[in-house]
């Protein structure tokens, strides 16, 4: 039977091949290319495609076979790596696939990272060398019509998947290509999953299903990693279907499940400089498409200014989220970025501002264990003085760090009857009194 992507019938010479396993595999992958047709791969489905290419690769392996004898499982596992290297990224395919990973981190060719439940772990994978991991890089920025070389060393692109890629190549990165790969759940977490990870506990339910009923403006902050993305997406489950969203982000990672939303997304200048929409340009543009709720997938510049205006003008039930460590910091932040929108503002009407447009901070964080956990619920109640005002509601406290490196502690209210209680009569929304009951302590 003659191959479809047959170019010529080769004539595979005996040449002295080196023992490592690696570097067998690495010949044959050149051996496959100079014989398959690369023309005519677009044009045939993926299915058919990997059994051409697994016959053509067991007819070489077969011819080969006297360099460096291979038993059944070696044969299998150069087979699968071989289609990974024609049709998908090489040696990072297998982790793509695998759900329980969420974030692959590519130091050079040399080392591989994975982030698996929230702790790095080094793989025993790697590339052949800087050259086949700029392939597999070219192989990612082409596919979304981007280019990366020495006059464009850093991109951020996106995988068919929603997987968000960011690639740092010489001479920024001193030790050769960075890859970093932030994935993302196939099936998105509920509130419900999120309570058992620990990462809310069952008494916060309904208070968070609350706030987004409710329409309150709602602030996410936390470290990089500590899951505000995921959080916020568990969220918007809430929104009503009858409401229009419109989502706005740097890369798209928000997952919602309603029918009505509309989803934008920045885009970087072009090769001349030129073509660049900012988050701020999309913000301002959403509030001309009768937007019910605007969801920021995360502030970082001037566009707070806008989103906060947002907020202060009809759009209640914005949800937002912020890279910083304590709800007081986040406010900080928020401050530090409306000054880069370049307005002369006085530090006081800008706090009124802030504290007008958003009701509700919600801290999280990942702890030394890897567990995301929410810290802290706070609310804004005004501005004393020159000062925001916040009363915290509900918090986590750790304890300690147990012998299997688990840390410990406890999730309890503070006895505040919160201000946002009167919202969720007006808006028909009933919890529990008890609820916000001190004595009771949730160890975890």
């Amino acid at each position: 039977m003659e191959h479809k992507l047959l170019k010529f019938t080769p004539k595979l010479k005996n040449t002295h091949m080196p023992d490592e396993f690696f570097e067998f595999k690495a010949k044959i992958h050149d051996r496959l290319l100079d014989i398959i047709d690369l023309s005519i791969i677009d044009s045939m489905d993926k299915e058919s495609l990997t059994v051409e290419i697994r016959q053509i690769t067991e007819k070489i392996l077969k011819e080969e076979s006297d360099e460096l004898p291979l038993n059944l499982l070696e044969r299998k596992l150069i087979l699968t790596e071989i289609i990974d290297e024609v049709l998908g990224l090489g040696p990072l395919e297998p982790f793509l696939k695998d759900p329980t990973i969420s974030d692959i981190l590519v130091n050079s060719y040399k080392h591989i990272y994975l982030e698996r439940f929230g702790k790095l772990e080094l793989t025993t994978a790697r590339f052949k060398d800087d050259n086949h991991l700029m392939k597999i890089i070219d192989r990612i920025v082409s596919s979304i019509g981007r280019r990366i070389d020495e006059s464009t060393p850093m991109v951020d692109a996106r995988l068919e998947d929603g997987s968000r890629v960011n690639i740092v190549i010489p001479p920024l990165a001193l030790d050769g290509p960075m890859l970093s790969i932030r994935r993302f759940a196939v099936i998105p977490l509920e509130l419900e999953d999120l309570v058992t990870n620990q990462t809310i506990v069952p008494e916060l339910v309904d208070i968070l299903k609350g706030l987004v009923k409710a329409k309150l403006n709602i602030l996410i902050s936390g470290g990089t990693g500590s899951g505000k993305t995921t959080f916020l997406n568990c969220l918007s489950r809430f929104i009503q279907e009858n409401e229009r969203i419109v989502t706005i982000e740097d890369a798209a990672e928000l997952q919602l499940r309603q029918d009505h939303v509309v989803r934008m997304e920045t885009r970087p200048a072009n090769i001349e400089g030129k073509g660049e929409i900012l988050q701020r340009d999309l913000v301002k543009n959403s509030l001309r498409m009768r937007p019910d709720r605007i969801i920021l997938g995360e502030v970082r510049g001037a566009e707070s200014f806008d989103m906060l205006q947002a907020m202060n003008t009809g759009h209640d039930g914005s949800l937002t989220t912020i890279h910083a460590n304590s709800p007081r910091d986040a406010l900080i932040r928020l401050e530090t970025m409306v000054a880069m929108a370049n307005l002369d503002i006085p530090i006081v009407f800008l706090r009124k501002f802030i504290s007008s447009a958003i009701n509700i901070v919600i801290q999280l964080t990942r702890l030394v264990d890897g567990n995301r956990r929410l810290v802290s619920l706070s609310e804004i109640t005004g501005i004393e003085g020159d000062m925001i005002t916040l009363q915290e509601i509900f918090s986590f406290k750790q304890t300690m760090v147990d012998d299997q490196g688990s840390v410990k502690g406890s999730f309890q209210f503070h006895g505040i009857r919160p201000k946002f209680l009167e919202k969720f009569k007006s808006s028909g929304i009933v919890i529990k009194n008890t609820d916000f009951d001190p004595s009771v302590n949730i160890d975890v």
